[in-house]
């Protein structure tokens, strides 16, 4: 089942969702205000939010502007106003579907339900894009790495770094290529690639002299491959 966030100041309408959703078994958490729904995504990962239009404290169409700011969840957007022009505009400001109120609860299961299907394939189709060596998982859509399950904290260069090499698992990357590819340079000094190769080696847990990911070629490049397996005991 989905975790839900309503966004719904009518506490007669949020009180009728909120027993509805638990019904399904979803989990429900509800806010009534933009603000509040702002401070939810951002500390708590949902499945859907269902946000109406008519908050007190921000319009439902500016609230949804900062919602695609910081997350990417799918948004079902509640409305009382059947304005096509306004609803082209809400769909193209990161809607994912909207209701015209009043609404059945049935109408709205059968949009969450889409909304989670497409939302799903969209993540599965993602997850087929991360790039994986050995341990290393590279997120180039969502900027993030992990190192054996753990999150690597990266700058934006040493993550674009570590995604340019991470597609090419095993080659040697000249250094020129790497200052045209990730520095957007046709020059440079190598000692900005060294420095920041020495970064990433430290966040990945090794050294140039113990190389375990990151390996230096002297005059020819970089590469990134999987560790060598230990030998058995």
């Amino acid at each position: 089942m989905a975790s839900v966030l309503v966004v719904e100041d009518d506490q007669f309408v949020r009180s009728a969702l909120i027993r509805h959703l638990t019904d399904a078994s979803h989990t429900v958490r509800s806010v009534g205000t933009a603000l509040e729904a702002l401070r939810e995504v951002a500390h708590v990962r949902f499945d859907v939010v269902i946000l109406d239009l008519g908050l007190p404290d921000l319009d439902g169409a500016e609230a949804l502007k900062m919602l695609r700011g910081i997350t990417d969840v799918p948004v079902i957007v509640a409305t009382a106003r059947d304005d096509e022009a306004e609803i082209v505009r809400l769909l193209n400001d990161g809607a994912d579907d909207y209701l015209t109120k009043p609404f059945s609860v049935e109408h709205l299961s059968a949009r969450m339900t889409a909304v989670l299907r497409r939302a799903r394939g969209t993540a599965e189709a993602a997850a087929e894009r991360v790039l994986r060596v050995g341990g290393l998982s590279v997120d180039p859509l969502r900027r993030q790495a992990e190192l054996d399950g753990a999150r690597l904290d990266l700058t934006r260069r040493e993550f674009d770094l570590l995604a340019f090499l991470a597609g090419r698992p095993g080659v040697v990357v000249p250094r020129r290529e790497l200052l045209a590819e990730v520095w957007q340079q046709s020059y440079g000094d190598d000692q900005t690639i060294d420095v920041h190769l020495s970064w990433l080696r430290r966040k990945l847990g090794e050294t140039a002299a113990n190389p375990r990911y990151l390996h230096t070629l002297r005059g020819v490049g970089v590469k990134l491959e999987p560790p060598a397996p230990e030998p058995p005991r």
